[in-house]
């Protein structure tokens, strides 16, 4: 035992040593017992910023809903104003593997999501009302999007870092507080838990910020809301809507106003 332990410790260290000495002269190696570096949203090393916090460069959406105030993209919806599902979509890029990065608030009743590896001009599947028909005319499929979201709806108990595949027969995959793994249309198995749904509710900020952060790896998503993961989704499908690359977008959806801030997406492919 002790020749096989003494064996080990000295490929270890002659491992780790051949690690340090291909790590680049200006990073020093890992400490592979050490804690990761603590959370901090606003390091924006490797990332790009998606909103210029005063325009709607790159933007692309119903003008009757969506506007920037105060440094934030902002969609809102009013009774006399209606805008039923209404998107703001990010024509600047797609992206299928990212970590995405951004700040919310929902004022009042009412939500929203951020869509990701979405995709539009895709045939609607929900009825649209009448009275959003009458206020915008026909729907137009450019402002529409198909594809997976982070759901973001503080006032309801049970939607808020869902993963909900909009537009698609799938819907909601990994509620709140879920590990979920599927594939694609064809089934979904629990496999274990983060936290308890309503727990899980007492970590969002209503009528305030909160910070955001969807992370989607292959056909890993991960939500995470002011520092705690609240869904993980797994789609092993590769024909799968949820696995393809896509843009990046703002739902507004119901009687309400979101705003969105400090959007910035790290792309890696």
């Amino acid at each position: 035992m002790k020749l096989k332990a003494g064996l080990f410790f000295f490929l270890l260290a002659g491992s780790l040593t051949a690690r340090a000495q291909t790590t680049p002269a200006k990073r020093a190696p890992i400490d592979p017992f050490t804690q990761p570096a603590p959370l901090d949203f606003n390091d924006h090393e490797g990332y790009v910023s998606l909103f210029d916090g005063s325009t709607l460069k790159d933007w692309d959406g119903n003008p009757k809903f969506w506007r920037v105030e105060d440094g934030a993209i902002v969609g809102e919806s009013t009774k006399e104003n209606p805008s039923g599902n209404s998107y703001l979509v990010y024509r600047g890029m797609k992206a299928k593997d990212f970590t995405l990065k951004f700040e919310i608030k929902v004022v009042g009743e009412g939500g929203s999501g951020i869509q990701y590896r979405s995709l539009t001009g895709i045939p609607w599947r929900m009825p649209i009302a009448k009275n959003v028909t009458d206020n915008v005319g026909p729907v137009n499929l450019n402002w529409m999007m198909t594809g997976p979201q982070a759901d973001f709806w503080p006032s309801a108990k049970y939607w808020t870092g869902q993963f909900y595949s909009e537009n698609t027969p799938m819907r909601i995959l990994a509620w709140r507080g879920q590990v979920v793994e599927g594939y694609g249309t064809k089934s979904k198995r629990l496999m274990g838990n983060v936290g308890d749904i309503m727990d899980l509710a007492e970590v969002v900020k209503k009528d305030d910020w909160n910070q955001y952060t969807v992370i989607a790896r292959g056909g890993v998503f991960i939500h995470i809301i002011n520092g705690q993961v609240m869904a993980v989704m797994i789609d092993d499908d590769p024909k799968s809507s949820n696995n393809v690359a896509g843009y990046i977008g703002i739902e507004i959806e119901a009687t309400t106003k979101i705003m969105v801030r400090n959007m910035w997406i790290k792309k890696l492919k």
